[in-house]
């Protein structure tokens, strides 16, 4: 049996950031993940500037790593296309310069960021790794939490748990009591093609909220080498209620719509067409209980707007190292204390995913949506506040001000 203070379930982003924390603060760490990296995971690969951001605060030399990676994209911005086509090309940073400005998004396939944050872990004394073993029995004990695989293969006694085991974790569910809700929650599909057309010169982002596609949109997101990853996200409810099939849904947009259709012509998919599903922040949960903290998609935090997981999920594994250093030197990991957690969690966090959740709810109506677009064409100071989404959480809550929109109306 192995004995730590803190054992942490999932080497994804969330539980390679929280290992990399406590490392950075001197505190050894045990993690487990049921994979073997490289693996790939199905996901979007987007990158925003919260990665960057969250990485360079817990070590600087981690970031200029990743600034320095081959097998990633560097993006300057995002188009956004309206339920009526209308499309607003936002940057990242306003007035950017590709020659001296470092990027702040990315793409990158997560078989290549997840092991280069595995990668990462292995540079670290602090850290003890342990790939291809499933955790599938928790028990909680007075003195912490008795964790193993089916067999008991490997043991590990830990004083507290960080779990980060994806958006199907047995222990979100069957221990922390949270479950699938269809309104919210999305059902996403994914595939990689070579040689769509009409990519942007600066790589751009794609986000089509297109009228036949809501309450859902189409994305096209590019990779290095001419590849691109397109996928398509629903609201599981939708899904459901409508009874698409989102595999038929995004293939014949891309054959029947005119412009996909010229778009992907000459393309070729080079992966098979996999689903996923993404746990929306749209509530507010219980993030903690006795001796436990959830982190990214374990904690159901993905954006509901953007679908935006893997920033979420380095915020939440950062606040979570951090209260466990706390816990660890008052020797207090009750419930109580841990509540900090979420209300950390919900401080940096909550302001913006509550704006997407109202975002999401304004894509159901295309005329409010379209002329919120036509809107931001006109308007450099909206465009400036969309831009801020993906990487200032404090600018996003203008959105939510009456008066900001009453500005935009009366002061063109």
């Amino acid at each position: 049996m192995i004995t730590t203070s803190v054992c942490i379930i999932g080497a994804g982003p969330g539980g390679a950031t929280a290992a990399l924390q406590l490392d950075r603060l001197g505190i050894p760490c045990v993690i487990v993940d049921k994979a073997v990296f490289p693996r790939d995971k199905v996901c979007g690969d987007g990158l925003s500037g919260k990665v960057i951001t969250g990485l360079e605060k817990i070590d600087k030399g981690i970031a200029e790593r990743l600034r320095q990676f081959v097998e990633k994209e560097n993006s300057w911005g995002v188009t956004f296309v309206s339920p009526g086509r209308q499309s607003m090309d936002v940057p990242y940073r306003p007035n950017y310069s590709k020659t001296t400005d470092a990027p702040i998004g990315f793409v990158c396939k997560r078989i290549h960021f997840d092991n280069f944050m595995v990668d990462e872990l292995k540079r670290c004394e602090n850290i003890r790794l342990f790939e291809g073993v499933s955790i599938d029995k928790y028990v909680q004990e007075e003195d912490g939490y008795l964790v193993s695989d089916a067999a008991g293969t490997l043991v590990v006694k830990a004083q507290l748990l960080i779990v980060a085991n994806g958006a199907h974790s047995s222990f979100t569910r069957e221990v922390a009591g949270i479950r699938m809700e269809p309104k919210y929650y999305a059902a996403g599909i994914r595939a990689y093609y070579k040689g769509v057309k009409g990519m942007h010169a600066d790589s751009f982002i794609e986000l089509h909220f297109l009228k036949n596609l809501l309450p859902g949109y189409l994305w096209i997101f590019p990779l290095p080498d001419g590849e691109a990853n397109v996928g398509m996200d629903m609201l599981s409810d939708a899904v459901r209620d409508r009874k698409i099939n989102l595999k038929t849904l995004l293939t014949d947009t891309l054959k029947q719509d005119p412009i996909f259709a010229e778009r992907f012509r000459d393309a070729e998919m080079t992966s098979s067409l996999d689903g996923y599903g993404l746990p929306l922040g749209s509530k507010k949960r219980q993030l903690s209980g006795n001796r436990y903290m959830l982190v990214g998609d374990a904690a159901f935090l993905i954006d509901p707007f953007t679908g935006e997981g893997i920033g979420n999920a380095v915020y939440t594994g950062t606040i979570a190292a951090k209260q466990a250093a706390t816990c660890l030197s008052a020797n207090d990991f009750s419930a109580g204390t841990l509540a900090a957690y979420d209300e950390s969690v919900y401080r940096v966090l909550g302001p913006e995913l509550k704006l997407s959740y109202k975002l999401q709810q304004l894509v159901k109506y295309p005329k409010l949506f379209n002329w919120l677009m036509k809107m931001g064409m006109k308007n450099k100071q909206l465009r400036d506040v969309i831009s801020s989404m993906f990487y200032e959480v404090d600018l996003r809550k203008k959105l939510t001000r009456p008066s900001f929109y009453f500005k935009l109306l009366f002061n063109r």
